[in-house]
């Protein structure tokens, strides 16, 4: 029998709750088992308190050493708890305990229950298991997508060892089916019947994720969809953003965990048009260095990440410039109205998102108010200058890979994408110095480093060859028109807020 860990994998997500809930902790909190242990609901933790009075030092049934005329306290967060039964041999509450550093594991509680002190037990272990979810849902339906080619080819491992335990422990309702081909996840979210999954949840890279948003974009009944069905990632691919962004990790069996505890969190999506093509984004678009730091060092990907770091400092090194045509529907331009607005939205209440709220929700897409990259540029657009930029990043994820938070002032849902600028005639000293500061925080507050807010923009490449990625993959080089739709699609986050992100620095 595994002891509980006095730490926790995630803090609580459920310390500020309703007078209600503050009455549940008043009211019989406390149950006491096997004569010696009681287990006592505190606000963010589940207490147990261990009084020997024995002289010898003796192993309880929930595996903790206590002597006599001592008492042993222990913890384990509510966060981490997954499921708590009665039956006829007793209460068993499982858990997530620390097995690494960086990893959780499925561990049990198991303490014989007289029979009549079971109706007490079982008035408990609801309000156990209360506490423990919050506004999160038990119990979850998951159509499980793995992609067995993406990162290393180790997804389906990972999702075996380190996922698949922590789903079955929270009596989650799991579908596990494995792709096959590129677009493959587009057409299972396209044929999806969405009343009998909560959520799709990818063991990917940030590309299976990308392919799901736009299955369910092709269904007839695209925005109920898109309500209905959360989307979430487990790290198995070599680009793990939206983990890192909705559970703040890169580990498998914790991302796991939060998926369990993951409340449902309306997120802004984008629509891009290029041509007479209509796809979503939900991550970013890059033009310039970046994109050819990315997709331009394919041949060197024996390299791992360092490819990335190699390509972008080559460019720095030749100030390699990227002409285009920009135009921008700009909604703040200003850094400090910008931290402004992050920190108004912060303290503003969650936008949580019941399932039964894709009820009602209009047919197929919503229609582009700006039209497309075919149509007229809108009047009330603004022009920037960009015969010679070396970077254009729009982001609407905080973090674009590990400990690289690009984009400090995103936000999941409020109905902009932040976009960064960066001018390629800087010089090598300026652009290493923007390099670094991007892991220390001060990135978003030097003065090359354009940022705007913006609800459309259209960029026009000006040379005949290049790359354009958006959410990690390559598009065609040509126009291309981003509007964005706010709440459109939904996610499964820690906060049910915000992205797991510093916010921008005072």
């Amino acid at each position: 029998m595994n002891s509980p860990s006095n730490d926790a994998a995630h803090p609580s997500n459920i310390a500020d709750q309703p007078d209600s809930q503050r009455q549940l902790l008043q009211y019989d909190s406390i149950l006491r088992v096997a004569q010696s242990v009681s287990l006592t609901l505190g606000s963010d933790s589940l207490l147990i308190s261990d009084e020997r009075s024995t002289g010898k030092t003796k192993r309880a049934c929930c595996g903790l050493l206590s002597k006599s005329s001592t008492e042993e306290t222990q913890s384990i967060s509510l966060y981490n708890i997954l499921d708590a039964e009665l039956s006829p041999s007793g209460l068993t509450i499982t858990y997530a305990a620390h097995a690494t550093k960086h990893d959780v594991s499925v561990a049990a509680l198991q303490y014989p229950m007289a029979e009549e002190a079971k109706i007490k037990a079982e008035a408990w272990r609801g309000r156990l298991l209360h506490l423990a979810y919050g506004n999160a849902q038990r119990y979850k339906r998951l159509k499980v997508l793995v992609n067995p080619f993406g990162g290393k080819g180790d997804a389906v491992k990972l999702y075996q060892k380190y996922a698949a335990p922590i789903f079955a422990a929270a009596h989650c309702k799991v579908d596990v089916q494995e792709t096959t081909h590129g677009g493959h996840a587009t057409e299972i979210a396209e044929q999806i019947d969405i009343g009998n999954y909560d959520a799709i949840v990818c063991c990917s890279g940030d590309g299976v994720p990308y392919e799901v948003f736009n299955g369910l974009a092709k269904k007839p009944n695209a925005q109920e969809a898109l309500a209905k069905l959360a989307v979430a990632l487990l790290p198995g691919g070599s680009g793990n953003a939206m983990t890192w962004n909705l559970c703040g990790t890169g580990s498998v069996s914790v991302a796991a965990l939060t998926i369990v505890k993951g409340l449902r969190t309306p997120m802004d999506l984008v629509s891009i048009t290029q041509g007479t093509t209509r796809t979503l984004s939900f991550l970013s678009q890059a033009f310039g260095v970046i994109a050819e730091a990315d997709l331009g060092t394919d041949n060197i990907r024996w390299m791992g990440a360092h490819r990335f770091t190699y390509g972008f400092l080559v460019r720095i090194i030749q100030q390699t410039v990227y002409p285009c045509d920009l135009a921008v529907k700009v909604e703040i331009n200003d850094k400090k109205v910008i931290k402004n607005h992050y920190n108004a939205y912060a303290n503003s209440v969650p936008p949580l998102r019941s399932p039964q709220d894709a009820a009602g929700q209009p047919r197929g897409l919503p229609e582009l108010k700006y039209g497309t990259v075919q149509d007229d540029l809108p009047k009330d657009w603004e022009v920037i200058p960009a015969e010679t930029l070396g970077n254009f990043y729009a982001g609407n994820m905080a973090i674009v890979s590990k400990d690289t938070s690009f984009f400090p002032a995103s936000l999941p849902n409020d109905g902009m994408i932040d976009i960064v600028t960066i001018d390629g005639t800087l010089g090598m000293s300026k652009s290493l110095k923007m390099m670094t500061s991007i892991p220390e925080g001060s990135f978003f507050d030097m003065p090359d480093v354009n940022v705007r807010k913006v609800t459309a923009y259209r960029l026009t490449p000006r040379e005949k060859e290049g790359y354009i990625s958006v959410d990690g993959e390559r598009i065609p080089f040509e126009p291309f028109q981003v509007e964005v739709h706010q709440g459109l699609g939904t996610v499964l986050s820690k906060s049910g807020h915000l992205y797991e992100a510093e916010g921008p620095k005072p």
